[in-house]
């Protein structure tokens, strides 16, 4: 049995509050058209979201109801899939007392991870995985906001103990084990209130993809880089793997922008395979790239290795597509990469990345957030400041990623301040979309939605 969170101050609740029921809605926005998001592998991605909402019975004052909201992020086709594997974890959760899931969010992460049919479909992995992970990260949302705190807050208080019983230690005990986890968190809340407090008054670093998109000309990258200056940013990220003498024109053009002393990293999405990504970084060595992102397949641990081995001083960064815990813990036992990529909607939510911070900071790996898709800059920033107030105690080299569009459909938007993350104050996991976009954008039936395919049909006819 799990320990109490010492941050359940909350308003009161009547304990025979339920979850009363699992909505989720299939959104997309058509990011392709202006090619956002664009890369090597993604040549036209739409954002989309697997959008879910935990209602419940709970009295929540002047709002209403107590609800639960958080998403998985794909990037268009296939989001009507992920949305049908949420709707299948629907039974685990209806019914299941308020009061019970706000105190112990572990008990639903392992219950859901646990159904021994459902693992089938994984197990900790793909589709399925990432539909647990949603669950999950609205349990979090429910249980911040009934307790009135930003989830990174309401993590960054609770004691250690209840911390490190969040945590699946299966698979993992070899690299990590409650013991080390307890002892890890401890250490992390020595000096807490003086990093809270930084954390408030100057925010989280941060650096920017948004003048990177492979999609995008030269001369965009150029402005928008030079702009990522102004802005404050210290780095600012690129997209590459399609054309080599494409890439090489392109980070020349961006280190020219920037001057000698912003970082850039360039990200392949996976497209090369390990000799290649070592050739190609190799060629790119000139523009002094910081970090080579996703090189190689993500399933790949010996591969990211050898690339780190042969890329070096280039570091190796990884995760947005790590499935789970497992590959992350042998990725830092195998030494293969510099730089962790913690993702909040790819793994099994708060809990398993939770493991998986407290993995970085055992092998004393940096974390930097991968944030590139709708509403994934709202949710991660709560678990990077997190581990900044309450487990490694440090910003040095860390960065989470900052991309400048679709901030505007959610309740709780990122504020970027001189290159930095304002740290949320609103309760929950700023995870709440506007209702006026999910009507516009939900499929195929959203206001957009239905005009776009009218027209199509209108101009097929004519």
């Amino acid at each position: 049995m799990s320990r109490r969170s010492t941050a359940e101050c909350h308003r009161p609740t009547n304990p025979a509050a339920r979850v009363t029921d699992v909505e989720v809605v299939d959104v997309r926005f058509p990011t392709s058209r202006e090619l956002d998001g664009s890369d090597a592998m993604n040549p036209d991605p739409d954002y989309s979201a697997a959008y879910v909402v935990l209602r419940t019975d709970a009295d929540d004052g002047p709002r209403g109801r107590l609800e639960g909201h958080a998403f998985t992020f794909t990037i268009g086709r296939g989001n009507e899939v992920q949305a049908a594997a949420v709707t299948a974890l629907r039974p685990h959760v209806v019914g299941r007392s308020v009061e019970e899931v706000c105190a112990d969010p572990g008990t639903v992460s392992r219950a859901l991870n646990g159904d021994s049919q459902l693992r089938w479909l994984g197990p900790e992995k793909g589709v399925m995985h990432m539909a647990v992970g949603a669950v999950v990260n609205a349990v979090w949302d429910l249980a911040a906001r009934r307790a009135g705190k930003p989830v990174w807050r309401l993590l960054a208080d609770a004691e250690p103990e209840w911390l490190a019983d969040q945590v699946d230690y299966r698979y993992i005990e070899d690299a990590l084990t409650r013991e080390e986890a307890v002892a890890l968190l401890r250490e992390g809340r020595k000096g807490a209130a003086e990093r809270e407090a930084l954390l408030l008054a100057r925010g989280y670093p941060a650096y920017t993809t948004s003048p990177g998109w492979l999609g995008y000309s030269d001369d965009k990258l150029v402005r928008l880089a030079k702009q990522a200056v102004v802005d404050g940013f210290p780095q600012i990220k690129l997209k590459v793997g399609a054309d080599l003498a494409d890439d090489v024109r392109r980070l020349r053009a961006a280190r020219a922008a920037v001057g000698p002393d912003i970082r850039i990293a360039v990200d392949a999405n996976q497209r090369w395979n390990v000799a290649e990504a070592v050739e190609w970084t190799g060629a790119l060595a000139d523009s002094d790239p910081y970090w080579i992102e996703e090189p190689t397949s993500p399933d790949d641990i010996l591969g990211h290795a050898a690339v780190r081995r042969g890329v070096a001083p280039v570091k190796v960064a990884t995760g947005e597509h790590v499935q789970n815990r497992i590959v992350f813990k042998q990725l830092l036992q195998a030494e293969a990469i510099d730089v962790l990529q913690i993702d909040a909607a790819r793994v099994g939510g708060v809990n398993e990345n939770l493991a998986i911070l407290l993995l970085a900071a055992k092998y004393r790996v940096p974390v930097c957030p991968h944030a590139g898709g709708v509403g994934l800059c709202e949710l991660v920033r709560h678990l990077s400041m997190f581990d900044f107030v309450a487990l490694s105690g440090t910003t040095e080299d860390r960065v989470i990623e900052y991309v400048d569009h679709l901030h505007e459909h959610f309740d709780d938007p990122v504020v970027i301040t001189d290159g930095h993350y304002t740290a949320p104050t609103a309760p929950g996991f700023s995870s709440r979309m506007r209702p006026e976009s999910i009507a516009t954008y939900r499929y195929p039936d959203g206001v957009f939605w239905a005009a776009d395919l009218a027209a199509q049909e209108k101009g097929n006819a004519s």
